[in-house]
């Protein structure tokens, strides 16, 4: 089992900038894939960041040059840079890792 909880969500005007942690426990090892998803009501869950066991990233093409996911394996520790924010960036932002998702965390981007 592993859980996963989140951090980092909040109310911001548009350019302006978050960073979302999600910390990890239970049955986790260092060349987990990791990944981010976000959601907006109505619609289905959607791929924002993904990174590798090795680093490797990729990210979807809307948030491509604005987004930054990153990982701390030493504090277990997925995240998110968010930058230039955008009103359509508004969504519940969840993390997942071996098959298992956070809580979510809101992100509210004010135009």
């Amino acid at each position: 089992q592993v859980q996963l909880v989140e951090s980092g969500g909040g109310l911001v005007q548009a350019g302006g900038s978050l960073r979302l942690s999600c910390v990890a426990s239970g049955s986790i090892f260092d060349n987990d894939a990791m990944g981010w998803y976000r959601q907006v009501p109505g619609k289905q869950r959607e791929l924002a960041a993904i990174i590798t066991g090795t680093g490797l990233t990729n990210y979807a093409s809307s948030v491509k040059g604005r987004f930054a996911i990153s990982r701390d394996n030493a504090k277990t520790t997925l995240y998110l840079q968010m930058n230039n924010l955008k009103p359509e960036d508004t969504a519940v932002y969840y993390c997942w890792r071996r098959g298992s998702w956070g809580q979510g965390t809101q992100v509210t981007v004010s135009s």
